[in-house]
């Protein structure tokens, strides 16, 4: 779309920064400019404000690099939460999706991504070494590996259960209610719930 097109460069500024979202086209991203317009004024404050906290008040949670609002998240700083019980995701978008089943109750760990040799992501880009230090800590029981199932994930997995074998006797994996090359954040909550609750030792995979 020709931002030219558009007689007030403010209105066009708004369209340019809508449009870099993903998904959202120049037209979509005028219509909801156009549409913001008829609010009021406190609306399109609020709106706006919003974004500027998100850039200026969130943080990662220094136990697990979920997001939070200050330095321990909700879900680590929750008394009744299992600490014991540890599942290791790839991003928050993961843990999103595991809470929207209702059926795990213990603590995450947030990878940051997934090793990647071909897109040059090795281990050390990854918070594994954090996640290892957490492990020698002895406060962890069992670990659980929901990362995706496709390529990266699985060796993910395998290079973390290499790694982890002798910090914890523990470590299972989720059941195949997610198919290969499906991603957690797409899998419907019944399945992924399904695939936690009926998790298998990594070993037997």
């Amino acid at each position: 779309m020709m931002l030219d097109n558009i007689p007030s460069k403010t209105v066009a500024k708004a369209v340019e920064q809508l449009s870099s979202l993903p998904s959202i086209g120049g037209k979509t991203a005028l219509r909801l400019v156009l549409k913001m317009l008829r609010w009021d004024k406190e609306q399109i404050e609020a709106f706006g404000q919003a974004f500027i906290d998100l850039s200026n008040n969130i943080s990662y949670c220094e136990n697990c690099y979920n997001l939070s609002d200050s330095k321990i998240c909700d879900i680590c700083a929750n008394p009744r939460r299992n600490a014991e019980q540890l599942c290791i995701v790839e991003s928050v978008k993961d843990v999103l999706a595991i809470e929207a089943t209702q059926q795990y109750k213990g603590h995450y760990f947030v990878l940051g991504g997934l090793i990647a040799p071909l897109e040059g992501i090795g281990p050390g880009d990854l918070n594994i070494e954090a996640l290892l230090e957490k492990l020698d800590n002895k406060t962890v029981s069992e670990v659980i590996l929901a990362l995706n199932s496709n390529m990266e994930g699985e060796t993910t997995s395998y290079y973390l259960h290499k790694k982890l074998k002798e910090r914890c006797s523990d470590i299972s994996t989720l059941a195949r209610g997610i198919s290969f090359g499906d991603e957690l954040e797409f899998a419907d909550e019944i399945s992924l719930g399904k695939s936690i609750l009926n998790r298998t030792p990594y070993q037997s995979q």
